[in-house]
């Protein structure tokens, strides 16, 4: 059973960061692709962020040169550092792998940037 449990979300003011994480288990991160989306209220999901299995990266415009994708695949861990955080970047997160068995969703972590 393939499970994604993000971390690390929470209150902010503008200009801070914050890193999330998402923790795998059922699934080796390091030979699948790895995202981060947010939805914020509404709004419809969108990509963050992308990493592939070889760490190649690729960014949505909004967050390029603030938000920096990485992972660890001895701890099975995804991350996302927020810096110079905005308020439009207030959102629920999530993290997602594109396996060949499917696509899957963590239940998401809360960031909320005030001004």
């Amino acid at each position: 059973q393939v499970q994604l449990v993000e971390s690390g979300g929470g209150p902010v003011q503008a200009g801070g960061s914050l890193r999330l994480s998402c923790a795998a288990s059922g699934i080796r991160i390091s030979f699948n692709y790895m995202g981060w989306y947010r939805q914020a209220p509404g709004k419809q999901r969108e990509l963050v962020a992308r990493i592939t299995s070889i760490g190649g990266t690729m960014y949505a415009d909004s967050v390029k040169g603030r938000f920096t994708i990485s992972k660890d695949n001895a701890k099975n861990t995804l991350y996302l550092q927020m810096n110079s955080l905005k308020p439009e970047d207030t959102a629920v997160y999530y993290c997602n792998v594109i396996a060949a068995r499917g696509d899957y969703w963590g239940q998401g972590t809360q960031v909320t940037v005030s001004s």
